[in-house]
């Protein structure tokens, strides 16, 4: 009996390794939806070992909501994180430095690390503001206003949403709430949302001050100048809400950013400098693009960034950026809101929806956003968004 040997040839799959730095709305959900493609290890780098919903931190503050999500409720199966800061992007070795000393390489590279707060170059800012922009920020926010008595007189510096939202949820626990506009008060919304938003605030008591400028902070006061005039407030917290600004971590790396530090990327969200670092998110601009920092721009950023990336692996040609804003919804303490619908562009729309009504709107965005990271982790490539018209490189970024 004769026997024949054969020689099976075994073939191995090349598999392509993912980093993407934050986990946040466009981090999670640019982590979940890089699953559709079997062959792709994906490590998601976050300074928490949870997801934080950003958009209830005012909340959290309050001690009215919980902003923690486990991320083994948000992320899908396979997908391994690791709890540390990115320090710096090697961009030649494909490698990211850590602030443990440890780095990761990685084939592809999506930049999603949110923003930060900006804080205006005021004296005695740097030393005695407190904010909410973020989960560290917060949990020191939360432990001041612990240790104030009940009615304790508490100023909130800026008249944008989010100061509009962390006055009135101060105000509806029960502080003595002062809101220092800065100029205006809710400047992104149309007329009538803009008197609604005024009517909310007097109804929870929110001393509105819209011309007022914070000129100094004291550990205990602020220095205000209205009509030209100082006066003083009491003010043991001192809250400022002024606007973001993108880390650093893109420009100590050497890559190119705008003004306010973002991400430089084409149309298609890969760096302008290198197209194995795909942008996402608040910490990113898009040749073309005017996209408010934002959960509703974060989430379907996050999303096209995937797709940017699986399309590269897949050697087709990523698409362009394609979303719009549908509204901006204010909470106003735990019973009111603004929601005020907008064109695509984001500008005010004549539709407003107030009070009750809007406040149940919110709630269901809110609960929303994390139900989509949730689906995309069941369902991969399951998200969709609405599209605005097509982006074109020849548009110039617009700053909002």
């Amino acid at each position: 009996m004769s026997t024949t040997d054969t020689t099976q040839e075994i073939q191995t799959v090349e598999r392509t390794h993912v980093v993407v730095l934050g986990a946040g709305y466009a981090g999670a959900m640019a982590a979940n939806r890089l699953r559709q493609n079997p062959d792709v290890d994906v490590t998601v780098v976050n300074p928490q070992p949870f997801f934080v919903q950003r958009i209830r931190l005012h909340q959290f503050v309050a001690r009215t909501g919980e902003p923690q999500t486990g991320f083994d409720d948000v992320l899908g199966d396979g997908i391994d994180v690791v709890v540390d800061t990115a320090t710096r992007i090697d961009a030649e070795a494909r490698r990211v430095h850590l602030a443990s000393g440890k780095h990761l390489d990685y084939d592809y590279l999506i930049y999603a690390i949110g923003s930060r707060h900006q804080l205006p170059d005021i004296p005695g800012a740097s030393d005695h503001a407190l904010s909410a922009s973020d989960w560290t920020a917060a949990q020191r926010l939360r432990e001041r206003l612990d240790a104030l008595d009940a009615g304790a007189p508490v100023v909130v510096v800026g008249g944008g949403l989010t100061g509009v939202e962390i006055a009135g949820e101060l105000a509806g626990r029960g502080f003595a709430v002062t809101l220092a506009g800065g100029g205006a008060v809710a400047p992104s919304v149309g007329e009538r949302g803009y008197r609604a938003t005024l009517r909310q605030l007097g109804r929870l008591g929110v001393d509105v001050l819209e011309d007022a400028r914070v000129t100094a902070v004291e550990a205990s006061r602020v220095t205000i100048e209205t009509d030209g005039r100082e006066r003083t407030l009491p003010s043991p917290a001192t809250v400022f809400a002024t606007g973001f600004t993108a880390p650093e971590l893109a420009a100590d790396s050497g890559l190119t950013t705008d003004g306010v530090g973002r991400l430089r990327t084409d149309v298609t969200l890969m760096s302008v400098d290198d197209d194995r670092i795909v942008g996402a998110g608040d910490a990113t601009v898009a040749a073309g693009t005017s996209l408010r920092m934002s959960c509703q721009a974060a989430e379907p950023l996050g999303a096209q960034a995937a797709d940017a990336v699986l399309a590269r692996i897949a050697g087709d040609a990523p698409k362009p950026v394609d979303q719009a804003f549908v509204a901006q919804c204010t909470s106003i303490g735990r019973h009111a809101a603004t929601l005020q619908f907008t064109r695509r562009d984001d500008s005010p729309a004549r539709a407003v929806v107030t009070g009750r009504v809007a406040a149940l709107a919110k709630e269901v965005v809110c609960r929303g956003t994390v139900w989509n990271i949730r689906r995309e982790a069941a369902h991969p490539g399951a998200f969709s968004w609405l599209r605005g018209p097509e982006v074109t490189a020849e548009r110039e970024p617009v700053l909002q």
